[in-house]
């Protein structure tokens, strides 16, 4: 008798940008929870996985997202009390609203399934085949080096020139660790790319979210994964992926599975997950 899979979605989840901004490091941290301050630069493509809760009670559904970054908070200040116009005091307090119903169905968990590309245009030629069948993407670029974060535009023209046009694509600022706003640091802040540009450029490029990260530290590393498996996620309630077709970049459960979080190097060509 075959068990069933510990999770309840598979979905491919590529990693792009220039070499060296901290790719591999960041698959490596959520993956398997470490950081190594040396790494051979990836040649082709390294995979990676990891199971992750998705959807309530885990995170709150709202009905619609607009851009939000890693400073955003997760909700609104209450507003200051307004005087009353006749007496000049304070409006008494409203009533509170009625508290929504609470979720009682199961946790889902989604699988997932990470492709690290190569960033060297010696490799695009074999990195941009595994686009095909993504439905989510990370876009990395190097908080301390401007020029990475100039060469998102053609990271993103290329994925949307391969990956389906529904694709769910996060702008990631890593080596945050590097780009401290504290003068007195050693050696002080080596920021290249202010917070308030990226955010900028994915509202002008279309891109769902800005998350500053730090592989090094951890900072911020499983938020920038699980922005996309959630988003994924509302896209699977909204109906948007055929769970049986593997080209969709999004599977539903079938016989086996496992809880495979190692990385390992793959010279297989890209079909889903």
């Amino acid at each position: 008798m075959s068990s069933s899979p510990p999770w309840d979605y598979i979905a491919k989840l590529v990693c792009i940008g220039d070499s060296g901004c901290g790719k591999s490091s960041l698959t490596i941290r959520l993956c398997e929870g470490r950081f190594s301050p040396h790494h051979d630069v990836t040649i082709g493509v390294e995979f990676g996985s990891r199971i992750v809760p998705v959807g309530p009670p885990h995170a709150p559904q709202p009905s619609s997202l607009g851009l939000l970054s890693s400073s955003t908070p997760s909700a609104a200040a209450p507003a200051p009390p307004k005087n009353d116009s006749k007496n000049g005091l304070p409006e008494p307090p409203r009533a509170p609203s009625p508290p929504q119903e609470q979720y009682k169905g199961p946790q889902k968990h989604m699988k997932l399934s990470l492709w690290d590309t190569a960033g060297q245009e010696t490799y695009k030629s074999v990195t941009r085949s595994y686009f095909r069948g993504a439905s989510g993407a990370l876009l990395v670029f190097d908080l301390s080096r401007r020029q990475t974060f100039v060469h998102a535009t053609d990271w993103l023209a290329d994925l949307r020139q391969i990956a389906e046009p529904d694709i769910v694509i996060v702008l990631v600022g890593n080596k945050a660790d590097l780009a401290t706003s504290d003068d007195d640091a050693a050696g002080g802040s080596k920021r290249e790319v202010t917070r308030a540009e990226a955010e900028e450029w994915a509202r002008r490029n279309g891109v769902a979210e800005y998350v500053e990260t730090s592989a090094k530290s951890g900072e911020n590393v499983e938020m920038a994964f699980m922005r996309v498996a959630e988003r994924i996620y509302r896209n699977i309630q909204a109906g948007m992926y055929d769970l049986n077709d593997r080209r969709s970049g999004v599977k539903g459960p079938s016989t086996g599975g496992d809880r495979n979080v190692s990385l390992r190097r793959s010279s297989q060509s890209s079909g889903c997950c």
